[in-house]
C-alpha cells in the first residue's frame, strides 16, 4: 500500500491578516517533510468560492512551488475542474508543471460539485458529466505532438499546437474524483484511476474494488485515446499520536471537515450561494454544542489514533487491495506542529511495513489485470452511502 497526502487549505475564520500566508507556506513546509518521509503522493485539489472550506483555487501554482522543494513525491491533481477550464489551458499547465518536477504530475479531472461553484463559469450541474466528458476528449490529443484540433459540444479548438508538452508520455497517469461511490465503478469502465472520497467499510471497500476491476476489465469504454491507468485511492481523515486519546485531541479539524463537506454539498448543491460572508467555523460551533454524539462517530472513524490503532485499522484496508491511502489532516484548525508530528510518527513507525508488502499488491494486480485471478461481480448496492463523506477507515 501507498500512502499520500491531501490538501483542501482549510481556514476557518476568524482570519488574521497574514492567515492566507501561513496557511500556504505550512502546507509547503509540510509537503517539503513528506518527501524527505519517503510518502508517495500529494494532492491539491481545485475549488472555487468555498470559503473557509477550501482555499485551494489554483493548485497549479501551489503544486509548482511544491515541484521546486521535493524530489521524489508524486504531485497530484485532486482534482482539476475540466468543467470550468478550458481543456487547451489544462494541458499547458499540467504539462509545464510535469517539466518543473521531472516527470511527478498526477493527473486528476473532476467536474465540480455544486452550483456555488459552478454558476460563476457559466456551467449548470445538470450539464457538467457532459461538459467534463467533452473536456476529457478534447484534452488527451493536446499532449501529442503537432497541432491538433477539436470540434466539441461545448469546448472548440482550431488547429494549434498546445505547448509545452510533458516529460511522461503519452501523458501523466489520469485519475477522477468519485466522491459519489457510484463513480468508482464509472472510473472502471472509462480506464482511470478512482480518487474516492468515501468507504464505510472493509466489505464495502472489497465489493468496490471488485466493481472497479470487474469494469476496468469487462465493459471498459475510453472516451478518447489515452493510456490507461487502474489504480484505487481512498481519503481518509488522519492523525497520528502517542495515544488515541492525544490524536483525538488533535484532529477536531476532522469534525469541521466533515461539517463544511455536508454544508457545500447538501445545503448549496442546488442553489448557489445567495453571497455575503460566510461564518461556517460559528455555525459549526453551535452545531457541535448539540452534537456529541455525531463527533464521537467522526473522530471513531478515519485513521485517528496511536500507531498500533492505525496499524490495525490499515491491515483491514490492505486486505481489500486498496492501491492507495491519502490521509487528510490539514483540516480546521489542526496546527502545522501536529501535523507535522503525525506525518513523522507514522512515517517512522507504521509506513514501512505497508510499503514493504507493496510488490506482493502489484502482483496480485498484475494476476487480476492478465486475467489469472478472476473478481466475483457483487451487488454493491448494499454499500452505497451518503453523498461526498471522507473515506472512512473500518474499526
Amino acid at each position: 500500500m501507498k500512502f499520500g497526502i491531501f490538501y483542501e487549505l482549510q481556514l476557518p475564520r476568524p482570519w488574521s491578516r497574514d492567515a492566507e500566508f501561513r496557511l500556504f507556506n505550512d502546507a509547503l513546509d509540510e509537503l517539503e517533510l513528506a518527501d524527505q518521509l519517503g510518502y508517495d503522493y500529494a494532492w491539491a485539489v481545485e475549488h472555487h468560492f468555498l470559503e473557509e472550506y477550501s482555499h485551494s483555487s489554483a493548485p497549479e501554482v501551489f503544486l509548482g512551488a511544491a515541484s521546486q522543494r521535493t524530489r521524489n513525491i508524486r504531485l497530484g491533481h485532486g482534482i482539476v475542474q475540466l468543467t470550468t477550464n478550458h481543456p487547451a489551458r489544462v494541458a499547458e499547465r499540467v504539462s509545464t508543471l510535469d517539466l518543473l518536477s521531472n516527470g511527478r504530475v498526477e493527473l486528476g479531472l473532476g467536474e465540480g460539485s455544486t452550483a456555488t461553484e459552478l454558476e460563476p463559469f457559466d456551467v449548470a450541474l445538470e450539464s457538467k458529466r457532459e461538459r467534463w466528458e467533452d473536456a476529457v476528449r478534447a484534452i488527451l490529443p493536446m499532449f501529442g505532438e503537432g497541432r491538433r484540433s477539436y470540434d466539441g459540444s461545448h469546448f472548440k479548438l482550431p488547429p494549434r499546437n498546445v505547448l509545452p508538452k510533458p516529460i511522461q508520455k503519452p501523458h501523466p497517469p489520469l485519475w477522477m474524483a468519485c466522491s459519489q461511490l457510484e463513480t468508482i465503478t464509472y472510473a472502471g469502465m472509462r480506464g482511470m484511476g478512482a480518487l474516492g472520497f468515501q468507504f464505510v467499510s472493509a466489505d464495502a471497500a472489497h465489493a468496490w474494488v471488485n466493481a472497479y476491476y470487474n469494469g476496468f476489465l469487462k465493459r471498459q469504454e475510453r472516451l478518447a485515446d489515452y493510456a490507461t491507468n487502474p489504480n484505487i485511492a481512498l481519503v481518509s481523515m488522519f492523525m497520528c499520536a502517542r495515544t488515541d486519546e492525544e490524536a483525538r485531541r488533535k484532529a477536531e479539524g476532522a469534525t469541521f471537515f466533515q461539517w463544511c463537506l455536508r454544508h457545500y454539498s447538501k445545503l448549496l448543491i442546488s442553489e448557489a450561494d445567495a453571497g455575503g460572508a460566510t461564518h461556517l467555523w460559528d455555525q459549526y460551533l453551535a452545531w457541535k454544542a448539540d452534537n456529541a454524539e455525531a463527533i464521537e462517530a467522526t473522530l471513531n472513524f478515519g485513521l485517528i489514533g496511536s500507531p498500533e490503532t492505525i496499524r490495525r485499522k490499515l491491515h483491514q484496508f490492505e486486505r481489500t487491495h486498496i492501491d492507495q491511502v491519502i490521509l487528510l489532516n490539514q483540516a480546521g484548525h489542526n496546527t502545522h506542529e501536529d501535523i507535522c508530528r503525525s506525518l513523522e510518527m507514522f512515517a517512522e513507525e507504521v509506513m514501512p511495513e505497508f510499503h514493504a508488502n507493496v510488490p506482493a499488491h502489484e502482483a496480485w494486480k498484475a494476476d487480476v489485470l492478465a486475467g489469472r485471478i478472476s473478481l466475483d461481480e457483487i451487488d454493491t448496492s448494499a454499500f452505497g452511502a451518503p453523498a461526498r463523506q471522507p473515506a472512512t477507515a473500518p474499526r
